[in-house]
């Protein structure tokens, strides 16, 4: 069953109702959305995985499979590992040497490799704080809107909007829209203003208002800047001095497009702020979803969210299983 937003949310006492359960003809129609949305990425793995690759196990075969899932982004790294673990499965006999057998058991692995180090997103605080981080370009504020309302209208929590980036032109303007769509309040200051005043303020007022979450959005940094990685690490420790324990979660917006890059980023970024979980968004509009895997495998952050388009509905949470079944199926 697709993951639903009840599920990826830890809100501590604040309890969500449980879901109604899905219909079938719900659950497949989510799949059907996000199997139609990584059509680039399938299309590129279908000519080179599918279970005619397996009709002949042989070194060509697995080479073939290492080929595509590096085309796909899935890393070097990661890429051999998968490749060797089926490998080694089939030739001792654990899975069946047979072709559908073998894609299916691929599946069933690449599952379980963008499973890893998968956790809710941490909002048990009292108010809970969100910090999201993440280079210009990648979404971030759009993601940060599109949380706020599925919290604010779905799940019936207050949010409070910290328009930390006060750098870039529009930014606060662009996060003022995304506040009045969700019914969140939004706390700004002029441009130019110091982003650790500004998420301070933002705490105080969830306090004052008993608000249940604080989303702080921040300047969309290019990672290769030291003195700017250095303010951003500056905001995270004014808000564990203004709430101890916070910030409760700290997500990182990736453009899926961008492939290797992205990775080198959540690198970064997670040496500067401890990364809890990547954001990974315009992923209908590439052929690289095997990123998903290599920053599971590699860096050991999950990925939590997904976006796959520019509607609400668009922004999900990540399910590995779905995943990889949308990714290979035929």
């Amino acid at each position: 069953m697709p993951t639903a937003w009840e599920e990826i949310l830890d809100l501590g006492t604040r309890r969500a109702a449980a879901p109604p359960p899905q219909a079938e003809e719900e659950r497949r129609g989510v799949f059907r959305r996000l199997r139609e949305s990584l059509s680039k990425s399938r299309r590129a793995l279908a000519e080179e995985i599918s279970a005619s690759l397996f009709d002949r196990i042989d070194e060509q075969a697995w080479e073939r499979l290492e080929e595509a899932l590096i085309l796909a982004d899935a890393g070097v790294p990661t890429t051999a590992a998968v490749v060797e673990r089926l490998e080694h499965e089939v030739e001792a006999g654990m899975v069946s040497a047979d072709g559908e057998a073998v894609h299916e058991r691929l599946i069933e692995i690449l599952a379980e490799v963008a499973s890893t180090g998968r956790g809710p997103i941490d909002l048990s605080g009292e108010p809970a704080v969100l910090l999201m981080v993440g280079v210009n370009g990648t979404g971030k504020t759009t993601t940060i809107g599109k949380i706020a309302w599925h919290l604010s209208k779905e799940l019936g929590l207050s949010v409070v909007l910290a328009a930390a980036d006060t750098y870039r032109a529009a930014a606060a303007e662009q996060l003022a829209e995304w506040a009045e769509r969700a019914d969140a309040d939004l706390i700004r200051s002029v441009p130019g203003g110091d982003p650790g005043a500004v998420a301070f303020d933002a705490i105080e007022a969830a306090r004052a208002r008993g608000a249940d979450v604080v989303i702080v959005d921040t300047a969309g940094r290019l990672h290769t800047q030291g003195n700017l990685m250095d303010e951003l690490a500056k905001v995270r420790r004014v808000i564990g001095k203004q709430l101890p324990g916070a910030p409760h979660e700290t997500l990182i917006s990736i453009d899926a497009t961008t492939g290797q890059n992205g990775l080198r980023q959540a690198k970064v970024f997670s040496d500067a702020v401890e990364v809890d979980g990547v954001v990974l968004t315009k992923l209908d509009g590439t052929a690289k979803g095997g990123i998903v895997l290599a920053i599971a495998n590699e860096l050991g952050i999950p990925v939590k969210l997904i976006g796959t388009g520019e509607s609400l509905e668009d922004l999900r949470p990540f399910d590995p299983a779905d995943f990889a079944r949308a990714l290979l199926s035929e």
